[in-house]
């Protein structure tokens, strides 16, 4: 579906947790989605932020954009930005960004209504967990990348997940655990590869201290060290050859 980053939090001991299903956990979460600091959020722009500046980004596909977050970054620095969810409360949430109307569509990640080679980047951005076959994604990424263009994918690392982390954000009271799927890195890998796709760069982050300020707002201090003892987040880009 599209990406919404979960807070990624060890479930909560003790407190009852309402399970959803993915569009069913976005629809809630949109239009808190924005609100206050994320530092799986904030992780992931420090890390990617400058590499997504490129003068030759021209044409910017966001799959799996929820509230357009990456495609306003995107459009400050030029570059003429599009995206696709399935959610369509977080697609609403992103029409109020500025500049992002006309720009969104409803659209299955493995069905993109988008034309071949169009694009200079293709990002999808916490989104991989919430697919269940990330083959025929990475395929349609492919698809409408450009000839070297780049593809590229993040999301919580398959390590964290692996070890307990729950994709959940609280919403009116309530803790809100959403479904979703471990894709180790090698499957990332593996649907590149049967995509075309060529590897440039990975990255296995983990939190520091630009992020130990938003866990000590939120009052879990105590919590840091034993979280950014892991990677909290992968990323990698591929070159369309």
């Amino acid at each position: 579906m599209g990406a919404a980053v979960s807070r990624i939090t060890k479930a909560a001991i003790g407190k009852s947790l309402v399970q959803v299903n993915t569009i069913q956990g976005h629809s809630v979460w949109a239009p808190s989605y924005d609100a206050g600091p994320n530092p799986l959020v904030a992780l992931e722009k420090r890390v990617l932020a400058d590499r997504l500046t490129s003068a030759e980004f021209n044409t910017f596909v966001d799959v799996g954009c929820g509230t357009g977050r990456w495609m306003h970054f995107l459009r400050q620095n030029g570059s003429h930005a599009f995206g696709m969810d399935l959610c369509r409360e977080m697609l609403l949430q992103a029409t109020g960004k500025l500049g992002l109307t006309g720009r969104l569509g409803l659209a299955d990640a493995a069905r993109l209504p988008i034309a071949d080679s169009v694009a200079d980047l293709v990002l999808c951005s916490f989104t991989f967990g919430y697919v269940r076959f990330i083959g025929r994604a990475m395929a349609e990424m492919a698809r409408i990348a450009r000839h070297r263009g780049r593809v590229i994918v993040s999301d919580v690392h398959p390590c964290a997940l692996a070890s307990g982390w729950k994709r959940s954000f609280r919403s009116n009271g309530e803790i809100y655990e959403i479904a979703h799927h471990v894709h180790p890195a090698s499957v990332w890998e593996s649907a590149a590869e049967s995509a075309g796709l060529m590897l440039q760069w990975r990255i296995d982050a983990r939190f520091g201290e630009a992020e130990r300020e938003i866990f000590r707002q939120a009052g879990k201090d105590a919590a840091f060290d034993t979280l950014s003892a892991m990677p909290a987040l992968l990323a990698m880009c591929w070159m369309k050859p």
